[in-house]
């Protein structure tokens, strides 16, 4: 059988021993380490869209922060927010995004007509 879709593995710095931690029929891609190695944010395109999904660092205790189409998530240096890339304010307008590490106080960043996407946090705490 084939697996068609993105799934996420962990391994060692040398590439020995990949483990799959998402198993998934769906994408499952775009992982970010917590700071504190703990956990990790990613995209799952469960529920048939694109949304933000945080499990430990060994695939236990999935669960689902945002629900609707984002991407690109990124913590914060001190773990406690995900900044991170949405569609949801329609298909031609991608903005930013930030909420609490547990997915609570999502609020917008950007208002602009293009794109914005890909966003990152500066060691200082700055996006």
């Amino acid at each position: 059988m084939c697996d068609l879709t993105d799934q996420v593995y962990v391994m060692n710095a040398d590439g020995s021993e990949p483990t799959r931690l998402t198993n998934e029929p769906t994408v499952n891609n775009d992982p970010s380490w917590s700071p504190n190695g703990r956990q990790i944010v990613f995209v799952s395109r469960r529920g048939g869209h694109a949304g933000i999904h945080v499990m430990n660092a060994d695939g236990s205790e999935p669960a689902g922060l945002t629900n609707a189409e984002d991407h690109d998530p990124s913590w914060s240096p001190d773990g406690r927010q995900i900044v991170f890339t949405s569609l949801r304010d329609g298909c031609c307008t991608e903005e930013i995004y930030v909420m609490a590490a547990d997915g609570s106080g999502q609020t917008r960043l950007t208002n602009d007509p293009g794109f914005d996407f890909q966003p990152r946090w500066l060691v200082s705490g700055a996006w």
